[in-house]
């Protein structure tokens, strides 16, 4: 039997990179959209050694610290994925939601397929950028986090911390959900 009940999952990452495989997850965090009190977070042993200077830069992560003392990857996925069986609850279907979710699901699955064998969030996820754009009924120039939050105006901001940036996305994704279109 499949169940309908299906729990919002704000995910948001930090990378060496722009691509996985090639580059490495360093960081991933994750809250319930509903409930961000309900937190997941992990620094990652980087893959390799491959870093772009700029997402380091962005990220203010360092690849030696993270060499020495980051979790290990496989160990990192499995407790993310007891956690998300613990918060969705038995027979749920975790919906990952992201802030430009084709870059952070892509790291994700990678991950989860390479150190686990599966992806509980399975081949889709749901873009909160896009999302908005058919909510707000705007232009794809106007999903830009700076011009959401002029609408929005979320509490929190994002600062590249992964834990941090997935509670923010989770109250942006809150926040377009009550949008109301005149079509």
């Amino acid at each position: 039997m499949t169940s309908n009940r299906e729990v919002f999952v704000s995910v948001d990452v930090e990378t060496s990179g722009p691509i996985p495989g090639e580059y490495s997850m360093l960081s991933i965090g994750a809250c319930l959209v509903d409930d961000d009190t309900q937190v997941f977070s992990a620094k990652g042993k980087p893959v390799n050694r491959n870093a772009d200077p700029k997402a380091l830069e962005v990220t203010g992560l360092s690849m030696a610290k993270l060499m020495a003392e980051g979790e290990d990857s496989a160990v990192a996925m499995r407790r993310f994925d007891a956690w998300l069986t613990r918060v969705a609850g038995e027979g749920a279907m975790p919906v990952f939601v992201g802030f430009n979710a084709a870059f952070d699901w892509s790291f994700v699955n990678y991950y989860f397929h390479r150190f686990t064998g599966a992806n509980p969030f399975g081949f889709a996820a749901l873009d909160i950028k896009s999302f908005y754009m058919g909510a707000a009924a705007c232009a794809w120039g106007e999903t830009r986090s700076s011009r959401m939050q002029e609408r929005l105006r979320p509490q929190r901001r994002a600062d590249h911390d992964a834990v941090h940036d997935a509670i923010y996305q989770a109250e942006l994704f809150r926040l377009a959900r009550g949008l109301k279109t005149s079509r």
